[in-house]
């Protein structure tokens, strides 16, 4: 998680600070992402978007099965499904997000039953360093 907590704070400083990495199997680092919406004017360009992209470019296939996902926020719709359908192996997250989030709060998209696939899922790992990062965004964004 410190991992990305570092990917989230290097990245650009109009974006959200959320930082995602993907470990293979043997806990080596294969690809890292952080928010690039603002950046880029991508509306999918969210960390862990990004990080599932590389890693899957650096695999070369889409399958990332065995792999973890480490991320500083809890996934949303659109990145939890992309979660399952690379058949990630295991979800660390750091902060809750409870307006948004779909790996447990507002919705559980990873563990669905109906899905073919569930990855583990680790929360709350580092929880209130991550969430300090968001709010320190947030309080400047609101403040200036």
């Amino acid at each position: 998680m410190r991992r990305a907590l570092a990917v989230a704070s290097s990245g650009s400083t109009a974006d959200v600070p959320v930082g995602a990495v993907v470990f293979d199997a043997a806990g080596q680092e294969l690809a890292v992402g952080c928010n690039e919406r603002e950046l880029t004017g991508d509306p999918t360009a969210h960390a862990e978007i990004l990080a599932l992209r590389r890693a899957a470019a650096i695999r070369g296939t889409w399958r990332l099965a065995g792999c973890t996902l480490v991320v500083t926020v809890e996934p949303c719709t659109m990145c939890a499904g992309a979660i399952v359908l690379a058949r990630i192996a295991t979800v660390v997250f750091g902060a809750w997000e409870p307006k948004t989030g779909a790996v447990g709060s507002l919705w559980d998209v990873v563990r669905d039953r109906r899905l073919n696939h569930r990855p583990e899922v680790h929360s709350g790992v580092l929880e209130s360093e991550c969430a300090a990062l968001l709010e320190r965004f947030f309080d400047s964004h609101r403040s200036g």
